[in-house]
Formats: structure tokens, C-alpha cells, sequence
């Protein structure tokens, strides 16, 4: 049997699916858009240097930033995100076993530099693999 072969991009669209489903209203991007300050509450989603892969198995560094209003808006969505995100462990999104999913670092403040935006940052480590052909 031949495994499809793993793209990075493709954890990117599988945690985008998973976020967006278990927060609606929430805007799920992988790029800012220009007016952000507009777009509150926002979650952006992005592969960062760092993983490998044997092949079949991907393992995959991820930063996920949480956009709020405030403080109490980032903080609140900082903590639903990384409950989700901690969920993913073992699941199917996006074409993607998830096999685990573990924080390298906890969601923290990391200024945005606008007074109308809050932002606070985690990097997840995700161990994926294309979903076995039919």
C-alpha cells in the first residue's frame, strides 16, 4: 500500500478545520488581514521552523497566536484555543491522522504593538499522517 505524501500545509487546513468547528465566531486565518483590529476575536494558525518526517510520519511545529480586544479576551480565547488544541490528540481533520499533539510553549503575551489588539502566542508540536488511501 502507498501512503500519500505529507505536506506541511497540510496541518496549516487540519488544525484551520478543527479550530473552526469547536469555535464559532472566531476568525480561523493563517494570513493577518490588513484591518485585524476589525476582525476581533482571531486566531492565526502557522507552521514554524522546526519537525521532521520519517517518511510517513510528520512531525510538525506550529504557532498559534490568539487575537483579542483586551487582555480578558485574549486570555479567554488563549485558554479555549489551547484546550482545543490539546483535543486534536488522536483525531481525524482535514485528511490528517493526528496522532499527538503536545505544547513546547504555553500560550503567553507577546506585544502586537497596537493598543487595540492583544495578542498571545503558543507553539505546538503535532505528530501527523496522511490518512490511509480507501
Amino acid at each position: 500500500m502507498s501512503w500519500p505524501e505529507l505536506d506541511w500545509g497540510d496541518v496549516e487546513r487540519a488544525v484551520d478545520l478543527w479550530l473552526r468547528a469547536r469555535h464559532t465566531g472566531v476568525r480561523v486565518v493563517n494570513e493577518l488581514p490588513a484591518d485585524l483590529e476589525k476582525k476581533l476575536p482571531l486566531v492565526r494558525a502557522q507552521v514554524t521552523p522546526g519537525g521532521g518526517e520519517d517518511g510517513t510520519t510528520g512531525v510538525t511545529l506550529l504557532d498559534v497566536e490568539c487575537f483579542g480586544a483586551n487582555r480578558d479576551a485574549m486570555w479567554d480565547l488563549a485558554r479555549a484555543v489551547h484546550t482545543s488544541m490539546l483535543a486534536l490528540s488522536g483525531r481525524q481533520s482535514g485528511g490528517l491522522v493526528i496522532d499527538a499533539v503536545s505544547t513546547d510553549a504555553r500560550p503567553a503575551p507577546v506585544d502586537y504593538g497596537n493598543p487595540g489588539v492583544r495578542r498571545a502566542v503558543a507553539t505546538y508540536r503535532l505528530t501527523s499522517r496522511a490518512q490511509a488511501p480507501a
